[in-house]
């Protein structure tokens, strides 16, 4: 099973980014996806989710407003769309699979917002 996000990086406040993970070795279409992330000496946070088929989405409400997450099923893909970053918006974001007690985890990719 391998979850491999991309996207991360230094960014200036106000400006945007867009996640990606890519999903292998497990049948992608049948797993809620979410976006966590976790900042240095902070516990990890939920920030957006998405069902399996992509008809149903939740936001941590410091987010709503200002990322998107989508899937491609047909390309086993999960984004997430960060617009108006803000310095609080810095941490190593996580890619996460779940399909009732299974879960899979990225390796993470850092976002900085910083001027």
């Amino acid at each position: 099973v391998q979850l491999v996000e991309s996207g991360g990086g230094l960014v200036q406040p106000g400006g945007s980014l867009r996640l990606s993970c890519a999903a292998s070795e497990f049948t992608f279409s049948s797993y809620v996806m979410s976006w966590y992330r976790q900042a240095a000496g902070k516990e990890r946070e939920l920030v957006a989710a998405i069902t399996s088929a992509g008809g149903s989405t939740n936001y941590a409400d410091s987010v709503k407003g200002r990322f998107t997450i989508s899937r491609d099923n047909a390309k086993n893909t999960v984004y997430l769309q960060m617009n108006s970053l803000k310095p609080e918006d810095t941490a190593v974001y996580y890619c996460n699979a779940q399909r009732f007690v299974i879960r899979y985890w990225g390796q993470g990719t850092q976002v900085t917002v910083s001027s």
